[in-house]
């Protein structure tokens, strides 16, 4: 938006972590991810690569989150970093700091943390007074 170049959304999921898998360690991808089980570890999109989390209603994350388009549903205990979109959908949960570009929060997400925009600094505008005739 405004000339800010942003990546593409995933349009497909590439891999699931199911409901009532555990995984214990970090995990790092590239394309789309869905987790709808349980993950005690960070979760990073790989370096430079387009990357989309879907967190499930029913899904837990204990560890930091960084990619670039982010849908959290779910359980998020530990800090999240979307570096162009994150949406909050009405389950949601997060307790950590949240970072991100441009965000969705529908009405029953709750953050329990700082919310903290990442971007381009706002341009000042001088405003000056009408001329009176």
């Amino acid at each position: 938006m405004f000339g800010k170049k942003t990546s593409k959304p995933q349009g497909r999921i590439d891999s699931l972590i199911g409901a009532g898998t555990s995984l214990d360690g970090d995990v790092t991808f590239t394309g789309g991810l869905r987790v709808d089980g349980e993950i005690r570890g960070n979760v990073r999109g790989a370096e430079g690569q387009p990357a989309t989390l879907v967190i499930s209603e029913n899904a837990r994350i204990e560890g930091e989150i960084s990619v670039s388009h982010l849908v959290i549903n779910g359980t998020v205990i530990g800090s999240v970093h979307s570096s162009d979109f994150l949406e909050l959908q009405p389950r949601a949960r997060v307790t950590g700091d949240v970072e991100y570009s441009t965000i969705e929060m529908h009405l029953g997400a709750i953050v329990q943390g700082r919310l903290v925009h990442q971007g381009a600094p706002a341009k000042a505008v001088e405003l000056k007074l009408a001329a009176s005739n």
